[in-house]
């Protein structure tokens, strides 16, 4: 490497290496990303504990069709309440949310492992596992909305690299445990009950450490928090819907940045329905426990591509605007889809997982930025709302409609194929609907009439900073 690209190596590792010292420099910042962190390991661990229950269970091999119903259970939920959580998110106390999210959670986690123990495979289960997944998408974009208020605004890249990409490993970190938990058992239903309850232990760990934080520091602030009933706060649902919606669709790089999320995970929710079919239909059809031991490598790769998605995004949105960075990511998704994907081999495949992770990671870190710059703080809750539905409606959406045209072994080129050309397609049409603006929130992207809200914002500031 030339001297001169070595020496900007090492500044740029230098300047992310201070601004990861000075975000965990924040102890309000480290009380948020502490509960985040317990948290997504019960997440990882719940949503392992389901997997093994659909898709390695000793006795049973798992169809397109069953896989994909399996992921409208874990993934549609909140995609169908959001919004109306979202305007919640921005009157309840965030932090009273996060508390008593993990009593009710909790709850629900024991009715659900009572079911797995009596084998019930029915509208019971079903409806418990729709349930919990709903408070745990709220609660995650509840601690979204959050960050802001324990983050500098300058600091909101890192921020966000730090705790949606370590969140996301120790999601993977959990799920990891979880195949070990249910191999041990035996693959069984009571082995998958037995893992679910250590699910409901982080989350009854989750609420403990949210509880060292003062209830007024997460917001809403003053001017937006309405101290009603919750049957006034319901009523007023729609019209808030409605104004929240209007509010983000005058913003063009918000807007966009919303618009390549869904397009990235709808295009993701088939290449892992499909990977989870091929280790257990294909590559070990005879033979669970090794499949359930493989795809756990494949775990372990996929969360070494979200640690370096924290890695790579902040220095390289200081180089490039956060609108180039996604286009970027989608083509390289594309191109990994379309060259490794059609190897159809266990090895290929943990390389897949590694940069499918990297990009999608990347994607959400430059967006999630996109909506904290560009938001204000009044209505940051139906805007998380409506990217956390897009985020999961389209995984479950993009997995379901593929699920039709691929194979029962999971081996189905022209899926991929297809999969393929559309993240390419994604790339050009978010270049093109993001426009000029490259952090995608500043207030040149709202409306003549919403300049002056714009301008209270801190999206300026942290656009300079950050981009």
């Amino acid at each position: 490497m030339p001297q001169g690209d070595e020496a900007g190596a090492e500044r740029r590792r230098s300047l992310f290496g201070a601004d990861l010292r000075a975000v965990l420099a924040e102890r309000d910042f480290r009380k948020l990303f502490g509960t985040r962190l317990v948290s997504q390991t019960g997440d990882g661990i719940i949503t392992a504990a389901v997997g093994t229950y659909v898709f390695f269970n000793a006795s049973t091999f798992p169809s397109p069709l069953a896989g994909a119903a399996a992921f409208a259970v874990l993934y549609l939920p909140y995609s169908l309440i959001g919004p109306f959580a979202g305007v919640l998110i921005d009157r309840w106390s965030r932090r009273q949310i996060l508390v008593w999210s993990a009593p009710v959670r909790a709850a629900l986690v024991l009715v659900t492992a009572v079911l797995m123990v009596a084998d019930n495979r029915g509208v019971p289960l079903y409806v418990a596992v729709l349930v919990l997944s709903g408070v745990s998408r709220f609660l995650l974009a509840s601690l979204s909305v959050a960050l802001p208020h324990v983050t500098p605004a300058n600091k909101l890249v890192v921020a966000n690299a730090v705790s949606d990409t370590l969140g996301g490993i120790m999601s993977a970190l959990g799920g990891i445990v979880a195949l070990g938990i249910n191999a041990a058992t035996g693959d069984t239903e009571r082995g998958a009950a037995v893992t679910m309850l250590f699910g409901g232990g982080c989350y009854v760990a989750a609420g403990l450490v949210a509880t060292i934080m003062p209830k007024d520091l997460l917001g809403p602030s003053g001017a937006h928090r309405r101290a009603v009933r919750l049957a006034d706060d319901i009523s007023g649902v729609a019209a808030d819907l409605v104004t929240g919606a209007r509010y983000v669709l005058k913003r063009r790089g918000p807007r966009a940045a919303l618009g390549a999320t869904g397009a990235f995970s709808f295009l993701f929710g088939p290449l892992f329905l499909m990977s989870i079919l091929l280790y257990r239909n294909y590559f070990y059809p005879a033979h669970v426990t090794v499949a359930e031991s493989h795809v756990g490598t494949l775990a372990v790769f996929s969360a070494a591509g979200y640690a370096c998605a924290a890695l790579i995004t902040p220095p390289a949105t200081r180089h490039l605007s956060k609108r180039a960075w996604i286009t970027l990511m989608l083509i390289l998704a594309g191109v990994v889809a379309a060259v490794v994907g059609e190897t159809f081999n266990q090895v290929a495949y943990l390389a897949i997982g590694f940069l499918m992770y990297l990009t999608r990671q990347s994607v959400a870190i430059a967006s999630v930025t996109i909506l904290q710059e560009g938001i204000e703080d009044g209505f940051r809750g139906r805007v998380f709302a409506f990217y956390d539905m897009l985020y999961n409606a389209a995984y479950a959406l993009g997995a379901a409609l593929f699920a039709v045209f691929m194979a029962p072994d999971g081996k189905s080129p022209g899926v991929v194929a297809v999969v393929a050309v559309g993240f390419l397609v994604a790339a050009l049409a978010y270049w093109l609907s993001a426009g000029g603006s490259s952090a995608g929130g500043s207030a040149a992207d709202a409306s003549p009439g919403d300049a002056s809200s714009a301008g209270r914002s801190p999206s300026a500031e942290a656009h300079r900073s950050s981009s």
